[in-house]
């Protein structure tokens, strides 16, 4: 069990890595492209709320195919079984069941799930922050 909780808690640590540089450079970037003068700020809102999203769904499959790997190393699935789709299924919370790890690996699928609910959590609020910071722009520039 110790094994599976410093390995899990290695993988989880190395998504957590992935996600603080991809949301560090989400904010600075959105802070530095609202500031930019822009005749059509509701598609601008638009296009930068676009972007944030996109830019953190790809980061999102990044930490999917890290816990797959994760799996293919280890041997977590059996046999036959999808190791992607299992790794989606845990980080997203699914749940499907149809596919179950091996016996001696079984707390990496909770352990995929909870790095995934606390990454899909910060995700939310760097949309939020980054949505507040257009809104922001938007307003500071009607005024001006």
């Amino acid at each position: 069990m110790l094994r599976q909780l410093l390995l899990g808690g290695a993988f989880s640590l190395g998504n957590i890595a992935i996600h603080a540089v991809v949301m560090a450079t989400v904010v600075g970037t959105a802070r530095r492209a609202l500031k930019w003068k822009h005749r059509r700020p509701q598609a601008w809102l638009a296009a930068a709320m676009v972007a944030t999203v996109g830019i953190l769904l790809i980061a999102h499959v990044a930490e999917v195919i890290t816990w797959a790997l994760a799996y293919a190393i280890l041997d977590v699935v059996p046999p036959g079984s999808d190791v992607l789709y299992f790794a989606f299924v845990n980080y997203t919370t699914l749940g499907y069941g149809d596919v179950v790890p091996v016996v001696q690996w079984r707390l990496l699928g909770p352990m995929t799930a909870m790095n995934g609910v606390l990454l899909f959590g910060w995700s939310t609020a760097v949309i939020f922050e980054v949505l507040r910071q257009a809104i922001r722009s938007r307003d500071e520039e009607a005024q001006s």
